[in-house]
């Protein structure tokens, strides 16, 4: 489906340009800008990450919950502590405590992790259940843990897009999408993460897909910045493969607008039940909620196209019946 989208745009000079309210303006003035989006089905991720609470069968229960709800993938993360955290931060406590499973944080972190055979069990679930599997990995061993399942796509999340040394072994030993978010990084840094993808073997034109995000948990509406996809769109739609939106923030509203907007993928974290012990659950869809959310998706799927005649046949009815100069034609016709 080949829609003309606005998207090439000037980009403001100084980053408190960005800020003000006049960003908010469409920026559709120079028509010579307009270049073609393909508007593809939403494929969304149903971030899981460790809403598991460490338990493998929580883990299968969430994916089946996933994908009855209707998502594309069933994401977990991967993390190895010990080399993941600076020994102050693996013995301090963690900053939450009573959304704590260790006495500190690196505790809480080994409990929570599950193995590779784990994951391994997850991604046979997944092909039983007919739901991509996928994790994100947050270190050079994790990356090379997950690799080594060879799942359809890996994500980096936005704490780890600097990690080259974690992002050389995707590039370069892996050959599925990376997908790869930007919460908390600058514009140069995700310049540098495209052109890394574009050395060697990383071929980012058909592997990366770059996600506008906002690390918070939860993200105000006022702090999501939405418009970042556009200029996501204009500086790297032609050097990567797809722009994702990964969201934190309440509701399902703002994931549809992104869509609109042009992020292929949607990515938000999923759990059971938003009252469980855990950091991320707050900021996580239910099932019923992640079902109204792909609901629609699909009917903004569906309603974006042009109208292929002036006059839709729907239309026609209404037309002969409440138009002025039609019902009335020949009335008019005699005056």
């Amino acid at each position: 489906r080949l829609l003309t989208y606005w998207a090439s745009t000037p980009l403001p000079d100084e980053p408190t340009a960005m800020a003000e309210q006049a960003s908010k303006k469409a920026r559709t003035s120079d028509i010579a800008a307009l270049h073609s989006f393909s508007y593809s089905p939403p494929q969304f991720i149903a971030e899981i990450g460790c809403n598991h609470k460490g338990e493998l069968e929580i883990a299968k229960e969430l994916l089946t919950l996933a994908k009855k709800s209707g998502a594309s993938c069933g994401k977990f993360q991967k993390r190895t502590p010990k080399e993941l955290l600076t020994p102050e931060q693996y013995n301090a406590p963690h900053p939450n405590p009573q959304n704590s499973f260790g006495a500190t944080y690196g505790e809480h972190r080994e409990f929570l992790e599950l193995s590779v055979d784990d994951h391994r069990e997850l991604q046979k679930h997944c092909k039983e259940i007919d739901l991509e599997y996928s994790c994100s990995v947050w270190d050079t061993t994790s990356a090379k843990e997950i690799v080594s399942l060879n799942p359809k796509l890996i994500k980096v999340g936005s704490p780890s897009n600097q990690h080259w040394e974690l992002q050389e072994v995707l590039r370069d030993t892996y050959t599925g999408e990376v997908h790869i978010s930007t919460g908390m990084t600058t514009k140069d840094e995700i310049e540098k993460i495209v052109v890394f993808w574009e050395q060697g073997k990383g071929d980012a034109k058909n592997r990366v897909v770059l996600y506008n995000c906002t690390s918070g948990y939860p993200v105000p509406f006022e702090d999501v910045c939405l418009l970042d996809i556009r200029i996501l769109q204009q500086k790297y739609a032609h050097r990567v493969k797809h722009i994702g939106f990964s969201g934190h923030h309440l509701g399902i509203a703002i994931d549809v607008a992104a869509y609109a907007l042009g992020a292929t993928w949607i990515e938000r974290h999923f759990t059971k039940d938003r009252t469980w012990k855990g950091t991320d659950h707050a900021a996580s869809l239910e099932p019923a909620g992640l079902a109204k959310l792909m609901r629609d998706l699909h009917a903004t799927y569906t309603s974006l196209t042009y109208k292929n005649t002036d006059i839709l046949d729907l239309e026609k009815e209404q037309r002969a019946k409440l138009k002025w100069g039609q019902y009335n034609k020949d009335i008019i016709d005699k005056k």
